[in-house]
């Protein structure tokens, strides 16, 4: 957006320039001061300097190019909202304080009360809370239906629905949605489609080229990859974003300098960290599907996981992040990942180091047990999100958990 950029930068992506992924992801919005610094720069600033009153009113009212104030707009902020518009093929960005800013922003920008909201029934916990909850508080009314149940999704359609929301692959059973044919049915009764495309990133999955109207990101996971910062973002066309950020001005979610320029250093390196976390993905998947002490694997790279056909045909890749269950119960999953020496036992992922989580009593473990078994969430569930450290290692380490099931 050409209002935000100052007499004092340059731009160094022309318009024109229709780079790939491996190159937008390190060269996209980047902006260089008068120092022509290679690097890109933080400006932790709260605020900005005009040379008058007038330029300040102008600059205001958003007649003049320019910041205002950083809880509004800033240089540094703005390099990773065009970086990754970029990457997703995209009009515009805007960066939020974290991933639940990014839903919770788009919902308070684009909702009003009265409306209807369809959600899969397989998001992220904390979704489910701010649809189911929050939301309601202000009027909007969620209907939750499984994320592949067609049929379903059509039922739950209202003449009041204005949203569909899904996350693709689910987390944490990597269920995979038809982003096309739910865009057709969003549209076709006068609704939007929201994609959550943290699992994939823009490297593997790009919803907006399917038909979806917004894309919802954590940067804390795969675009910072290394788990040092909580970020958010909302992308789409510049209509619909300008609402998010009109919203983010007033309510302040916004994302700080520092965060950005963090999130700014890990896009560059995602096309070959998202390559080698499937390459790890698919290795751990398949060994996990061996074992005699395993139930259940969830990973959509497995051919014999319902959502594999479909995952093939929208995505580049698989992903690192699969789900698994040990034979037994809550008992047995806790030793199991207990006994574990050192892969990481946290709820983030995305990470280049390999976490694990029990997501019945962590990231899932605020719904009811109704919701919990209506999502799929079983109490012998271990989600884990595969990094690039060896195979051979992460295997060793598995096998030191399956030891506490006597395998």
């Amino acid at each position: 957006m050409s209002g935000r950029k100052t007499e004092t930068r340059e731009l160094l992506l022309p318009p024109e320039v229709d780079w790939r992924d491996a190159t937008q992801a390190i060269r996209a919005g980047q902006i260089r001061t008068q120092e022509q610094e290679h690097a890109e720069v933080i400006y932790p600033t709260s605020s900005y300097v005009f040379k008058s009153a007038a330029e300040a009113a102008a600059t205001f009212a958003g007649d003049n190019p320019g910041n205002v104030y950083s809880r509004y707009t800033n240089p540094t902020v703005r390099m990773f909202e065009e970086r990754l518009a970029a990457l997703e093929g995209a009009e515009n960005c805007v960066a939020t304080a974290s991933g639940m800013a990014a839903i919770v922003s788009a919902c308070m920008a684009l909702l009003k009360s009265g409306d209807h909201v369809v959600c899969s029934r397989n998001v992220f916990g904390t979704t489910h809370a701010v649809f189911d909850k929050y939301m309601k508080k202000f009027g909007v009314e969620t209907t939750f239906v499984p994320l592949t149940d067609m049929d379903g999704w059509r039922a739950a359609i209202k003449s009041n629905t204005r949203l569909l929301f899904i996350e693709t692959p689910s987390n944490p059973l990597n269920e995979v949605a038809d982003i096309a044919t739910l865009a057709q049915l969003a549209h076709a009764n006068g609704a939007l489609l929201a994609v959550d495309n943290c699992f994939c990133t823009p490297v593997l999955q790009k919803p907006l080229s399917l038909g979806a109207d917004l894309v919802i990101h954590s940067a804390t996971k795969y675009l910072d990859g290394q788990g040092r910062c909580l970020g958010g973002a909302v992308v789409g066309n510049t209509a619909l974003t300008s609402e998010v950020l009109a919203f983010l001005r007033s309510g302040g979610f916004t994302m700080s300098p520092f965060n950005a320029w963090v999130f700014l250093k890990g896009l560059e390196t995602l096309p070959i960290r998202m390559k080698a976390h499937c390459e790890n993905g698919m290795k751990v998947a398949q060994w996990l599907n061996e074992q005699s002490w395993v139930e259940k694997v969830h990973y959509c790279g497995l051919p014999d996981h319902p959502g594999h056909e479909l995952a093939t045909r929208q995505q580049k890749g698989y992903g690192g992040v699969l789900s698994f269950k040990v034979k037994g119960g809550r008992e047995e999953a806790w030793s199991f990942i207990d006994n574990t020496k050192w892969i990481s036992i946290t709820a983030n992922l995305g990470d280049v180091k390999s976490t694990m989580t029990h997501p019945a009593t962590t990231t899932h473990g605020r719904l009811s047990d109704d919701d919990k078994a209506l999502a799929g969430i079983s109490d012998n569930l271990i989600r884990l999100c595969v990094g690039l450290e060896d195979f051979e290692d992460i295997r060793e380490d598995l096998l030191a958990g399956a030891a506490a099931l006597g395998a």
